[in-house]
């Protein structure tokens, strides 16, 4: 009787706790790249979770089955060989569970790494994604613009990030837009994400990166297309210019707010791609050392 009542209790406390929580953010996807990946998490959850019942189930069966009995001490089982469709599926199941997932893994992979389903024939926004410790530039080519640590674009728009950074490596995350990607510095890393519906979501650095890593943070809103043309021309005619001197002590670590500003630190200090990217200043030294030498030794 008391094994009963605390198995309702059990059932009871599970019911309440969990009816308080609120839904995980990556399964309340909110654009086509989320919803691939939160179909990829649930896919996973189910067949884990099959598997989990079926060897518990197993398990309980062979505990009732073959439990002590009374049998005399001297009793000695029959010796019995292997079976060979036991083995088989011990090793078959798990292997056509590993492939399947693999291809599952590879499919979604290339969705969420192209250009979002739906949106091929959209030209992207582009938005540069640069991070120091521990705040967030967003500077946007298209409208001369630049903010911190927020974060506006467009609903039914492709957006391309491009991703990079100032510091330590840094992990762009909008949990509800898609997946994490890397922000490393010399380099710049490419995501793609789109937002089919309008509101506020969270993004955040999801890689740790010193001891201001907890706050380092920003707020999304994505709105119509109208809404955020108005928003690009207010930021126009009331921000205030984004100067070297300005950007050069956003760059000092510590925390800021949120903050507006026209033209962008693009300007004076590009991205790292192209020619700019970090893999080429050793060619580029060496090549520009190579003909200093060259047209020193014409003069001579």
């Amino acid at each position: 009787m008391k094994m009963k009542w605390l198995i309702y209790l059990a059932m009871f406390t599970i019911v309440t706790v969990l009816s308080g929580c609120e839904p995980l953010m990556v399964l309340d996807p909110k654009g086509p790249q989320a919803k691939t990946q939160a179909n990829d998490i649930m896919i996973s959850i189910f067949i884990m979770s099959f598997i989990v019942i079926v060897v518990f189930g197993l398990l309980l069966f062979m505990l009732i089955k073959f439990r002590a009995s009374k049998q005399s001490k001297d009793y000695e089982p029959p010796h019995i060989e292997g079976n060979p469709i036991v083995e088989a599926i011990c090793v078959g199941v798990p292997v056509i569970i590993v492939i399947v997932l693999s291809i599952m893994s590879v499919k979604s992979n290339y969705k969420v790494e192209a250009t979002p389903k739906g949106y091929g024939d959209q030209e992207p926004l582009i938005i540069y994604a640069a991070t120091s410790n521990w705040k967030w530039h967003f500077s946007y080519p298209e409208e001369d613009i630049e903010t911190v640590n927020y974060l506006y674009i467009p609903t039914n728009r492709p957006i391309e990030f491009r991703l990079y950074s100032y510091g330590p490596i840094t992990s762009f995350w909008i949990p509800q837009l898609g997946g994490q990607k890397y922000a490393m510095s010399d380099m710049v890393n490419t995501l793609h994400l789109a937002a089919d519906v309008p509101g506020e979501y969270m993004g955040r650095n999801a890689n740790f990166s010193g001891k201001g890593f907890a706050e380092n943070t920003f707020n999304v809103k994505a709105m119509s297309k109208e809404k955020y043309d108005e928003w690009v021309e207010e930021v126009k005619k009331t921000a205030k210019p984004l100067t070297e001197e300005k950007f050069d002590e956003l760059l000092e670590p510590g925390h800021v707010g949120q903050s507006t500003f026209t033209g962008t630190h693009l300007d004076y200090a590009p991205a790292p791609e192209g020619e700019n990217a970090g893999h080429h200043h050793g060619s580029n030294t060496k090549d520009n050392s190579k003909g200093a030498e060259e047209e020193d030794h014409e003069n001579h």
